[in-house]
């Protein structure tokens, strides 16, 4: 099956580069120059020529889009690969699945998920704190160190200062 790596951004500069919005937790082993990826919807397959990181922004350009025309044309395509079974993380979790989960800290509820910002560096857990206001948490693993889809449940290790209300 298909994961979706990355969406094809605007168009950067005249030889059909692209910014993408990065999809997946590891764009650098992912999206590699001469691999042919699907796409969505299909415009047929797709090289990869050259992929480079501009200030934070991915740059991806392909052998079968040349110039910036074309590139607007395909604006928004999703770039498709496979992720081999063993490369499939025990780590990893649908965006969906992750919201309405409880958030503990130790024994204590703290909050309730609401929502998750897919970010470039990382994303971020919305919780709604047991107090009432919202709380953006780094969702990665010295911060988030469990993640129990079957009870319902999130373990947190915030650093000082995480849940004060501003």
């Amino acid at each position: 099956m298909d994961t979706v790596f990355a969406r094809l951004g605007k168009p950067h500069g005249i030889k059909g580069e692209f910014t993408v919005e990065v999809r997946t937790d590891h764009p650098d082993e992912r999206l590699v120059p001469g691999q042919s990826y699907s796409t969505d919807p299909d415009i047929g397959p797709l090289t990869l020529k050259t992929a480079r990181w501009h200030r934070d922004r991915l740059l991806l350009s392909f052998e079968e889009i040349t110039d910036r025309t074309r590139a607007e044309e395909v604006r928004n395509t999703m770039i498709l690969g496979e992720i081999a079974a063993e490369e499939d993380e025990d780590n990893a979790w649908y965006l969906d699945d992750l919201i309405g989960l409880e958030v503990f800290e130790g024994d204590a509820k703290v909050g309730t998920v609401t929502d998750v910002t897919n970010g470039v560096a990382q994303d971020l857990l919305h919780m709604e704190h047991v107090d009432g206001h919202e709380v953006l948490i780094p969702f990665v693993e010295p911060i988030v160190p469990d993640v129990d889809l079957d009870a319902g449940r999130i373990t947190v290790t915030p650093p000082a200062g995480l849940f004060d209300a501003e």
